[in-house]
């Protein structure tokens, strides 16, 4: 357990906060309990967040900095701080996402991450391991952040038509994850389209990956592996195929319109509320 009085700032963006907010806090001459009670929380777990045991939300950080004042020096710290907590391999990647000016992403078996909703995304998550399972799921859901910057980047959405199928989550969930993706209607820079089973044999049989295209620097790739990995790279011919390969993908794909249609369809047929003969809901 790390000591108050000897958290390390300079250890972890984690840590820094930790200082930061403890910095503040008692500049304000407040003690855990009084910081707690004016940002709705427990004075335990503000105490958690001071030493690097807990991670903060987002609400929690803007809370945190009208009360003390901090001119939203908090907020700002907890992007980097849910970035610093993702696995370092996809870190990188992280960082991708921040500075593209456009995204194209294919997943060939369920929703992709910038789109999950917080269930969906916990459900994925959860699959054969549960620790830290309420951190996780918030730092999957922090990378989400870059959709909503002022000048957010042009994201090219393709998911299969199994992923809309794959129960993730239960019903429930699999409704409330698809009436998210329908939410990004009319938004010409979130651009979701669905590759029909119909298509048959397509240009992602390989597998998942993602674009990264910027406003100077050279076009990036990033192909996942199993087991949790996955490999950037601005190889030009790599660069090369695997655009020319979603370029083919966007061609066999159903149009934004379209998508949609099918995304709606299946979520009232598949998942849609099951009445009995008496119009009562059923499971």
């Amino acid at each position: 357990m790390t000591h108050i009085n000897t958290l390390d700032p300079g250890a972890s963006p984690l840590d820094y906060y930790g200082f930061e907010l403890r910095r503040h806090r008692e500049a304000a001459s407040l003690t855990q309990k009084q910081l707690g009670d004016i940002v709705y929380c427990t004075g335990s777990l503000v105490g958690q967040i001071e030493t690097a045991r807990k991670l903060p939300t987002l609400p929690f950080s803007e809370r945190v900095d009208i009360a003390l004042g901090t001119g939203g020096a908090l907020s700002r710290l907890h992007e980097l701080v849910m970035r610093s907590q993702l696995p370092a391999w996809f870190q990188q990647v992280a960082e991708l996402e921040v500075r593209a000016v456009e995204i194209c992403s294919f997943q060939d078996h369920m929703v992709l991450g910038l789109l999950q909703t917080r269930a969906y995304a916990r459900a994925v998550l959860g699959v054969l391991d549960e620790t830290d399972l309420d951190d996780r799921t918030e730092v999957r859901l922090a990378r989400q952040r870059i959709l909503e910057k002022q000048e957010p980047p042009v994201f090219w959405a393709i998911l299969s038509e199994a992923a809309l199928y794959l129960e993730i989550g239960g019903r429930e969930t699999m409704r409330e994850q698809l009436a998210h993706l329908l939410s990004f209607e009319g938004n010409p820079r979130v651009n979701i389209q669905v590759l029909p089973f119909s298509a048959g044999a397509h240009a992602g049989l390989q597998g998942s990956f993602d674009v990264y295209r910027f406003a100077s620097d050279p076009t990036i790739v990033y192909t996942e592996g199993y087991g949790g990995s996955g490999h950037p790279t601005a190889n030009p011919e790599t660069v090369r195929i695997c655009s020319l390969r979603y370029d083919h993908l966007q061609a066999a794909a159903l149009s934004i319109k379209d998508s949609a249609e099918l995304m709606r369809r299946v979520m009232e047929e598949r998942y849609g509320e099951h009445r009995d003969s008496d119009g009562d809901p059923v499971a």
